[in-house]
């Protein structure tokens, strides 16, 4: 017996404003959809699944998070939200007063361009919070952190340790370390840490995936494999909550270069699946980001004029990754922010093409050229693009990289005009991952708390059919499963996001105030308001 939904509008997406009156699933499957009073003569033992007036729409999938990364955000002290180094002070100094001595303290998502003062804390003031304490605070981006002088000390960092490739280990003018560790440095501080275990990693993932299901997410694209000292660990977390615990949600995993050999040794290859676990393309870090200057540009940063970035991997090393993917029948998903690491990748794909019938996947995109975006139309390639950078990164990004460079930086409407396959991912936890600020942000162009109301790049603003598109078809397009998933029609995952509001008929604000009435996986419902 399968079940009947209907009593609200169903956007199936194969066309725009194509809506039907219901959908009949059975067994996970979408069977068959049409109008409701054929499919309840058709199929009269089925349950009845009421909408009662809400409006379902294929199942949203974010292209590009850190399930557990996010699950982590919300289990430590999150400083995403805070306004000023002030409030920063504050709330490390609460949480050292819980915090029994000689424990690590953690915190996640501070970002400077959010205060007045621009202050990036030294390793001097966080000593005067805590020195009894390690301390790491990771910035927004994820590609810098704070610590304190007792987390330099036990890692071993001095003013005579230098910089690992790939990293920096700000100093200052005499020489020493400052508590500011970009990109690569930041794992001398990481080594260090006691590793996760396998209870950690379980109530960590779990508290993600149900926040993710509650802001209507039925899957993630996530990349989580390497940071926590076990590839074997960290995936039988996932398999554990997902399959084990019947806490259904698809889960594809892509698998960072440094632990893809263990992948291997274990058994597993790509697209190896459980049915809602699936083990995806090998990831690479080409460079790092904008907020902390490692982003690897072509030309200068416009405000330091020094600096054009960070190589992670020297082309040469980037040869040799996509290399052993493709021995591995594996393609890649390479994070590359800046334009001269995009264009690197490019310079490598061309020469070790993805393998037949694959995408290679280029993550966030955010800064190109007219050049770099005709050599990509020429080859198998995803751009996994995240909307909502327009609403944390404009408006400081303009002095960061000059105007002349704004046209095509976070273009994704150019992207999209010029034929290329986007998907829509949030980077959480980077970001917020619920899809609809991503929507939102994709369709607007604005920050939701500006009184002002700025449309940056007017001209790049998407409709909303566009910007749906991005979390449903674009994602399951970079895994190949478009055939599967992404859209309401037979044959397809009975995965539904329904919500209280239809997105095709409601002003732009008013996506923010949308809520979830139910997220449906393999269709069960997952998460019901």
């Amino acid at each position: 017996m399968g079940e009947i939904w209907f009593g609200g509008k169903i956007y199936t997406l194969q066309q725009e404003g194509q809506t039907v009156e219901a959908v009949y699933t059975e067994n996970g499957v979408i069977k068959e959809i049409g109008a409701e009073k054929e499919l309840s003569h058709k199929y009269g033992e089925a349950e009845k699944k009421d909408l009662q007036g809400a409006v379902m729409y294929p199942g949203f999938t974010d292209s590009h998070m850190h399930l557990l990364g996010h699950g982590e955000k919300l289990l430590r002290l999150d400083l995403s939200e805070l306004s000023s180094s002030q409030e920063i002070k504050k709330a490390l100094l609460e949480k050292v007063a819980d915090t029994a001595v000689g424990e690590w303290i953690f915190g996640e998502g501070w970002n400077e361009n959010n205060f007045i003062d621009r202050k990036i804390f030294h390793r001097a003031e966080l000593d005067e919070i805590t020195s009894s304490h390690p301390m790491i605070l990771s910035r927004v981006c994820r590609h810098a952190v704070l610590v304190n002088s007792k987390a330099l000390e036990l890692a071993g960092i001095t003013k005579d340790t230098k910089n690992p490739p790939g990293g920096v280990i700000v100093k200052d003018e005499q020489g020493e370390p400052t508590g500011y560790l970009l990109d690569q440095a930041q794992e001398l501080v990481k080594a260090i840490i006691p590793k996760a275990t396998e209870e950690y990693l379980y109530t960590a993932l779990k508290k993600s995936v149900q926040d993710c299901l509650r802001l209507g997410l039925v899957g993630s694209h996530s990349e989580d494999l390497s940071y926590y000292g076990s590839f074997h660990k960290t995936y039988g977390a996932f398999v554990n909550l997902i399959e084990r615990d019947n806490c259904k949600y698809r889960a594809h995993l892509l698998v960072h270069h440094e632990v893809v050999d263990d992948m291997h040794e274990f058994g597993h290859r790509y697209k190896d699946s459980t049915g809602f676990v699936t083990l995806g393309a090998m990831k690479i870090f080409a460079d790092g980001a904008l907020g902390g200057r490692t982003a690897l540009l072509s030309r200068p940063y416009n405000d330091a004029p020094e600096t054009s970035g960070v190589e992670i991997h020297s082309k040469e090393q980037l040869e040799r990754l996509i290399k052993k993917a493709r021995d591995y029948g594996m393609p890649v998903a390479v994070h590359t922010i800046g334009d001269l690491a995009f264009e690197y990748i490019l310079d490598v794909i061309e020469l070790y093409p993805a393998p037949a019938g694959e995408r290679d996947r280029l993550i966030h995109a955010q800064i190109l050229t007219e050049g770099l975006i005709e050599r990509a139309k020429k080859l198998p390639i995803i751009l996994d693009i995240q909307p909502r950078f327009v609403a944390t990164d404009f408006p400081w990004i303009i002095e960061r990289l000059g105007e002349e460079r704004l046209k095509y930086s976070y273009a994704w409407k150019t992207l999209l005009d010029e034929g290329l396959i986007c998907a829509g991912g949030s980077d959480a936890p980077i970001e917020p991952v619920d899809p609809l600020l991503g929507i939102h942000a994709a369709v607007t162009r604005q920050i939701p708390s500006d009184p002002e109301q700025t449309v940056y790049q007017p001209e790049q603003r998407l409709s909303m059919y566009e910007a749906i598109q991005l979390f449903t078809k674009g994602s399951a397009q970079a895994i190949g499963e478009e055939e599967k998933q992404g859209l309401i029609k037979e044959g397809y995952y009975a995965d539904f996001t329904i919500l209280d509001k239809d997105l095709f008929r409601i002003a732009a604000d008013e996506i923010l105030e949308t809520k979830v009435r139910m997220t449906v996986v393999d269709g069960t419902v997952m998460f019901q308001n």
